[in-house]
C-alpha cells in the first residue's frame, strides 16, 4: 500500500474498529496502518480524528517504535484541545523514560517537552535532571533541548530545579553534538531570558574551535552562534582564534559558511592590525562565489549577505563582479539582488562593461527589472562622475527605443542626474521632449515637468510644453498636480511675458478649485509671493529657484550603527531583510560589540557604548563550564 493511499480522508467510527485488539495481528500490521491512515487525516485537519484520542492512548503501551512515534505525534498535535485525556498518557509516557532502548527514552522525552501542559512540565523536572546524564548520548543531546523547550513554556519551574546548571555541564561532555546540543540550549535559553547571558572565554572557545571538525552541519552551527558569546580580551587572541576558524568557510553548507563570516567579522572588531583584517576578510570572496552554484533560495540568502558584506568591505569581490551577472533562467528576487550587488561593484575600471551588461537587461520581458536596470544606470551616473557620459548616451539609446516604460523611467532617473550635475548635459532635453507622449506615470511626468520648469529659459517652446500638461491639471494625482504649479511659476519667474497667463490660470485652479491642503496652502503660498515681491524680482528668484540640496547615493547605504549591528547577525533573516532583528522578531536582544580592552575605536562604537537606549543592561552571568581556564535600487 502505497503512502499516497493513507491521504484519502477517513471516517471516526471505520478507523476506531481498525484500532480494536485483534490476537491474530502479532505483529501490529493492522494497527500501524490505521494510526497512518490517523496521522495523514491529521496532516489535512480532518477534525474528525480528535474523537479517536482515547483509542490512540490504548495503543501507546504496545511495544513498537513505529507505533508510539506516531501515538506520540498524535498526542503533541491534540494534546492542547484534550487537556484531560493527554494527562492520561503521562504515566505511560514516564514508564518510557526508563526503557531499556535509548530511542525510546529520548522520544519519549521529546513528546513530553513538547505538550506545554502544567502537568507534563512538573512532571518532567526529576526525570530531566536524570536524563542529563544518560549513558546515551543522543539522550543527553535530547535532554539538552528538552530544557530549552521546558523554558520556553515555564521559566521559572526551570531556573528552580537547577536543570541550567545540569546543561552546563553537557559543555565538557566527551561527545562533540552533545556539546553542540548544551550549546544550543543555552543559546536558546539566555536569548530569551534578561537575566542571564551566555558569556565564554578563550579556553573555551578554543576548545569549542577544536571540536568543529568532528560535528555534522547542525551541530557546527550552533557551535558558531555560541561563539558570538566569546569576547576577546587581547588582538592577539582574536586574531589567532580567526585563523583557526578560517578553514571553515571551505564547509559544503551554506549555514556553516555563513556564520563562520559572521563570527570572523565580530572578531576583526578585536583585532588591532588592519593588515591582517583584510587579510581575513578577502577569504570570504571565494565561499560567497561558490554559494552562488547553491539551489536558488541559498543564493538568495548569500547574496543578501553579499550585499551587507559589501557595504563594509566592497573591495573582497571587485574582480568577481561577472559572477553576479544575471542568467536567463534566475528568478527574478535573484535578479534584483544581484543588480544591487553589481551597482555596489561598480568603478571606474568596469563601469564600461557593467553598463552593456544593464542595456541588455533593458531588453528583457520583465517590465520590473528593466526599470530597475534602467534605474541602476542612473544611479551610477550619480555614483561615478567620469562615468555620467556614458551613462547618459546609455540612457539615450533606451529612449530611442520608444518603450514606454523605459522611456519613462529613464526620464525619472535623468531628473536626478540634472539635479547632480546641474547646468550639465542639457542638450539632452529635446530628447526628452520628443517623448512626451509616452509619458503616462505620475512620477514620469512630475520628472518632465520639474525638468521644463527648470530649464524653461533654454527651452524655447517651454510655455507650450507646460500648456499641454495643463490641460489635464484636474485629472492628474496630487504628485503631477504640484510639479505643475512650482514650474509654472518657475516659467513665469524666468520668461514672464509667456508664463503670466499660465500662472494665474495654475495659481487660480490650485486656491479655489482644490480639496487638497497641501496643493492649496502651496498655491496661497506662490501667491503672496509674487505679489509681494512684485517690486524686487530677486526676492522670488531667490526663493523659488534656489539651489537645490546635492543629491547623491549615500543615502542608500546602511548607518554605522544598523550595519555593525546586523554584521553580527550575518546568516539570520535580519540579514536577509537589512533590518535590525528588533524590528523582526519583538522582544529579541539586540547584539553589540562587548566592551574589552581590544576592541577596536570606531565611529559606531564611540558614540555611546553602554547607552541604556541601546543596549540592555543585562547580568553578567557565566554559563559556560569552565576546566582550567531595508533595496539600493528601490523606488
Amino acid at each position: 500500500m502505497s503512502d499516497a493511499k493513507f491521504f484519502a480522508k477517513g471516517k471516526a467510527a471505520e478507523l476506531r474498529l481498525e484500532l480494536m485488539s485483534d490476537k491474530k495481528d502479532k505483529n501490529y500490521t493492522r494497527r500501524k496502518t490505521a494510526l497512518k491512515k490517523i496521522v495523514a487525516n491529521m496532516t489535512m485537519n480532518n477534525n474528525e480524528m480528535i474523537q479517536l484520542f482515547p483509542d490512540v492512548l490504548d495503543c501507546i503501551k504496545l511495544d513498537s517504535l513505529e507505533i508510539k512515534k506516531m501515538c506520540f505525534l498524535y498526542l503533541i498535535n491534540y494534546c492542547r484541545l484534550k487537556p484531560e485525556l493527554a494527562n492520561k498518557a503521562l504515566p505511560a509516557l514516564l514508564d518510557d523514560l526508563r526503557d531499556r532502548s535509548p530511542l525510546i527514552r529520548a522520544l519519549s522525552l521529546r513528546t513530553i517537552s513538547c505538550i506545554p501542559l502544567p502537568a507534563f512540565n512538573e512532571a518532567l523536572v526529576d526525570p530531566l535532571g536524570r536524563l542529563l546524564r544518560d549513558p546515551d548520548p543522543y539522550v543527553r543531546k535530547t535532554a539538552a533541548f528538552g530544557v530549552a523547550k521546558l523554558w520556553a513554556s515555564d521559566g521559572p519551574l526551570v531556573e528552580k530545579s537547577g536543570l541550567i546548571q545540569g546543561v552546563n555541564q553537557l559543555l565538557v561532555d566527551s561527545n562533540p553534538t552533545v556539546v553542540s546540543a548544551g550549546l544550543a540550549a543555552l543559546n536558546d535559553v539566555t536569548d530569551k531570558s534578561e537575566g542571564m547571558k551566555l558569556a565564554i572565554g578563550y579556553q573555551d572557545a578554543s576548545k569549542l574551535v577544536q571540536i568543529l571538525a568532528d560535528c555534522n552541519e547542525w551541530s557546527q552551527t550552533y557551535i558558531l552562534s555560541s561563539l558570538m558569546a566569546y569576547t576577546p580580551q587581547d588582538p592577539a587572541e582574536a586574531l589567532l582564534m580567526a585563523e583557526r576558524l578560517s578553514p571553515r568557510l571551505q564547509h559544503s553548507n551554506a549555514s556553516v559558511v555563513l556564520g563562520t563570516i559572521r563570527v570572523i567579522l565580530y572578531l576583526t572588531h578585536y583585532i588591532s592590525d588592519d593588515t591582517a583584517v583584510q587579510g581575513l576578510v578577502k577569504r570570504f570572496g571565494p565561499p560567497l562565489v561558490t554559494l552562488l552554484s547553491k539551489p536558488h533560495e541559498i543564493q538568495y540568502v548569500a547574496l543578501r549577505n553579499c550585499l551587507l558584506i559589501l557595504q563594509q568591505y566592497p573591495h573582497i569581490l571587485q574582480n568577481d563582479i561577472k559572477v553576479f551577472f544575471c542568467k536567463y533562467n534566475d528568478p527574478i528576487y535573484i535578479k534584483a539582488t544581484k543588480l544591487e550587488i553589481i551597482f555596489l561593484l561598480a568603478s571606474e575600471d568596469n563601469i564600461k562593461e557593467i553598463l552593456r551588461e544593464l542595456r541588455e537587461y533593458a531588453s528583457e520581458i520583465d517590465v520590473q527589472f528593466v526599470r530597475k536596470a534602467v534605474r541602476a544606470i542612473g544611479k551610477l551616473a550619480i555614483k561615478i562622475d567620469a562615468a555620467t557620459r556614458y551613462c547618459i548616451d546609455t540612457l539615450l539609446d533606451l529612449v530611442a527605443t520608444r518603450v514606454s516604460y523605459i522611456v519613462q523611467e529613464a526620464t525619472v532617473v535623468i531628473k536626478n542626474i540634472f539635479r547632480k550635475y546641474p547646468n550639465k548635459y542639457e542638450s539632452i532635453i529635446s530628447v526628452l521632449c520628443k517623448n512626451l507622449d509616452s509619458l503616462d506615470e505620475p512620477e514620469a511626468k512630475a520628472a518632465m515637468i520639474w525638468i521644463i520648469g527648470e530649464y524653461a529659459d533654454r527651452i524655447e517652446n517651454s510655455d507650450q510644453l507646460l500648456d499641454e500638461f495643463l490641460f489635464t491639471f484636474k485629472e492628474e494625482t496630487i504628485e503631477v498636480q504640484l510639479a505643475l504649479l512650482t514650474a509654472t511659476v518657475k516659467l513665469f519667474i524666468q520668461r514672464p511675458t509667456k508664463g503670466q497667463e499660465l500662472v494665474l490660470q495654475v495659481l487660480k485652479w490650485s486656491t479655489e478649485d482644490t480639496d487638497n491642503p497641501d496643493l492649496r496652502d502651496r498655491g496661497y503660498m506662490y501667491w503672496r509671493l509674487l505679489s509681494s515681491a512684485s517690486g524686487n524680482a530677486d526676492i522670488t528668484r531667490q526663493v523659488v529657484m534656489s539651489d537645490k540640496p546635492t543629491i547623491s547615493v549615500e543615502s542608500d547605504t546602511l548607518d554605522a550603527r544598523t550595519l555593525e549591528e546586523l554584521s553580527l547577525n550575518i546568516g539570520s533573516l535580519s540579514s536577509v531583510y537589512l533590518k535590525p532583528v528588533s524590528q523582526i522578531f519583538k522582544g529579541s536582544k539586540v547584539r553589540h560589540l562587548e566592551q574589552s580592552p581590544a576592541l577596536r575605536r570606531t565611529d559606531s562604537n564611540l558614540e555611546s557604548p553602554v547607552s541604556p537606549g541601546y543596549y540592555p543592561n543585562y547580568a553578567g552571568v557565566n554559563y559556560f563550564a569552565t576546566s582550567g581556564g531595508g533595496d539600493l535600487l528601490s523606488d
